[in-house]
């Protein structure tokens, strides 16, 4: 009976412990896509400088930012109703 008590309580806190880890990973990754869309805007900003045109790197790392962002975002809210 006790045994099996504990095991619950095993299964909790590991249920917990992987929540806990798997926000901290989604908001690593968000702050890394915010890095990368910053970057992007930079780069384009001294692409426009020196070319008059934006140039595609900084747009695809635009581009590519956000929508890393974004996903970050909605898995952190789904993992937040559970």
């Amino acid at each position: 009976m006790y045994l099996h008590q504990g095991i619950i309580l095993i299964q909790r806190y590991n249920n917990t412990a992987m929540k806990i880890n798997k926000s901290k990973i989604l908001y690593r990754l968000s702050l890394l896509a915010l890095t990368v869309i910053v970057l992007g805007i930079l780069l384009s900003i001294i692409k426009i400088y020196a070319d008059s045109e934006p140039g595609a790197i900084p747009l695809l790392l635009i581009v590519g930012g956000t929508a890393g962002y974004i996903i970050g975002r909605v898995q952190m809210r789904s993992q937040n109703s559970m």
